[in-house]
C-alpha cells in the first residue's frame, strides 16, 4: 500500500469516526459544536489572509464601467464584497451593496473590515470593499438598486450561499416597479 492510499484510508477513518461522533450528540452539544466550527472559520480568515493586499487588488479589480462593485468572490477563507454609489446629482444616484444573512454587510456581525474610498472622476460618490470570514450557511444578498427625487428602489438582486467552502449562486431576481 503507498502512502497516498493509507493516507486516504485514515482520512475516511477519521471522517467515520467524527460523523459517528457527532450523531450521537445531543441537540444542545451540536449547537455548540457548530458555533464552534463557525468561530475557526472565521479565525482561519482572518489568519490566513493579507488584508490589506486583498482590499488593495479588490479597488482596482472589483468595481465596473459603471463604477459599480462586482460581484463577491473568495480569496482564500474570505469573501470580498465590492460595494459602493455613483451620484448624478444630491436626489439621484445607482448603488449596489451587500447584505449578509439580511443585514447589510457594515452592520453585519460577520464584518472583517471595510474600508471606503471617493469614487474617481467627475461623479460623486463613493466605493467600499468588505471582507468576511467564508462561514458556511452564510447567505448574500448583492442588492442594485437607484434613488430618482429622492425615492430609493431596487432593481435587481443576486443571492448567494456558502456550501461547502465555496459561494454558490442561489437565485437572481429582478424587481420591476408599477407606478
Amino acid at each position: 500500500m503507498n502512502d497516498d492510499a493509507l493516507s486516504a484510508d485514515l482520512d475516511a477513518l477519521h471522517l467515520d469516526a467524527v460523523s459517528a461522533l457527532v450523531r450521537d450528540m445531543s441537540d444542545a452539544e451540536l449547537h455548540h459544536v457548530a458555533e464552534l466550527v463557525r468561530q475557526v472559520q472565521i479565525e482561519r480568515a482572518i489568519g490566513d489572509g493579507d488584508e490589506d493586499a486583498i482590499i488593495a487588488a479588490a479597488f482596482e479589480t472589483g468595481f465596473g464601467r459603471d463604477g459599480l462593485g462586482a460581484l463577491p468572490w473568495v480569496e482564500g477563507n474570505v469573501i470580498v464584497c465590492p460595494g459602493g454609489t455613483v451620484s448624478k446629482s444630491k436626489s439621484s444616484h445607482k448603488c449596489r451593496f451587500v447584505s449578509v444573512d439580511d443585514v447589510w454587510v457594515w452592520e453585519s456581525s460577520l464584518l472583517l473590515r471595510e474600508d471606503k474610498r471617493s469614487s474617481p472622476g467627475n461623479d460623486e460618490g463613493f466605493r467600499a470593499v468588505a471582507l468576511l470570514p467564508l462561514v458556511d450557511g452564510t447567505g448574500i444578498d448583492v442588492v442594485s438598486g437607484k434613488q430618482r427625487s429622492g425615492q430609493h428602489s431596487v432593481d435587481h438582486v443576486v443571492s448567494y450561499e456558502v456550501r461547502g467552502g465555496e459561494l454558490v449562486e442561489v437565485s437572481q431576481r429582478t424587481i420591476t416597479s408599477h407606478h
